[in-house]
């Protein structure tokens, strides 16, 4: 199932554009963001597309003790370089490269290492607060809200920070209760507003999947 709004998803390019399509995938922690986002990528080719990821923009806190910085809010729209990443949207849409930063979860910090992204017909943005930002919002020529059940995402934030990120379940329980679902409530379930598309039940929606893709397809074949 797909909910959409009164906006439609775009049904052709002008051809003479060289614009890419500028896609947003928002929704909550463990809602299936990135395996929309990855499917999108794999669906369309990988060489026709470019995966951003929003959690990569976080700002750089190194200058705290590493006991500081797990007491961050790195649930709030501030605590990423935002700036940034709208700069790097840009730069791509103008057929120029840019040097993402990658951040490293487990030290709260960025690596010292950057990722080329190059620009291609189609550029995927996914986050949890990509639609709470208008630096961002107004950039996206599609925005897909993943809507999934609270306790699935819960579920699922659980077994990647403890399998991917080394996180203990009580720091991932405290994260939970002070920012993670406050700010859930204050700026992610908020922004579903301004999705074209809304997405119920994440990555496991097939026909949805299939839908949003297929219409990707004839949108950047014009």
């Amino acid at each position: 199932m797909v909910q959409g709004s009164d906006k439609q998803l775009p049904a052709g390019l002008d051809p003479a554009s060289t614009k890419p399509l500028v896609i947003g995938i928002a929704g909550g922690t463990g809602a299936g963001k990135t395996t929309i986002a990855r499917t999108v990528v794999s669906e369309l080719g990988g060489g026709a597309v470019t995966l951003i990821e929003h959690d990569h923009y976080y700002r750089d806190r190194s200058d705290l003790d590493p006991d500081l910085r797990t007491q961050l809010n790195y649930d709030h729209p501030d605590s990423l370089e935002n700036e940034l990443l709208a700069a790097h949207i840009d730069a791509l849409c103008r057929g120029e490269k840019a040097d993402r930063p990658n951040y490293d979860f487990v030290n709260h910090r960025r690596t010292n290492q950057t990722t080329t992204l190059a620009p291609t017909r189609v550029i995927v943005v996914e986050g949890i607060l990509i639609f709470a930002e208008p630096i961002l919002r107004e950039r996206f020529d599609v925005k897909i809200f993943v809507d999934t059940p609270a306790d699935i995402r819960l579920l699922r934030r659980i077994r990647r920070d403890m399998e991917r990120r080394g996180r203990s379940f009580e720091d991932i329980r405290r994260q939970y209760v002070k920012t993670v679902r406050p700010m859930h409530e204050a700026f992610v379930e908020p922004s579903r507003r301004y999705a074209d598309v809304i997405i119920p039940e994440g990555g496991n929606n097939q026909v949805a999947i299939e839908f949003v893709v297929e219409r990707l397809r004839k949108a950047i074949a014009g």
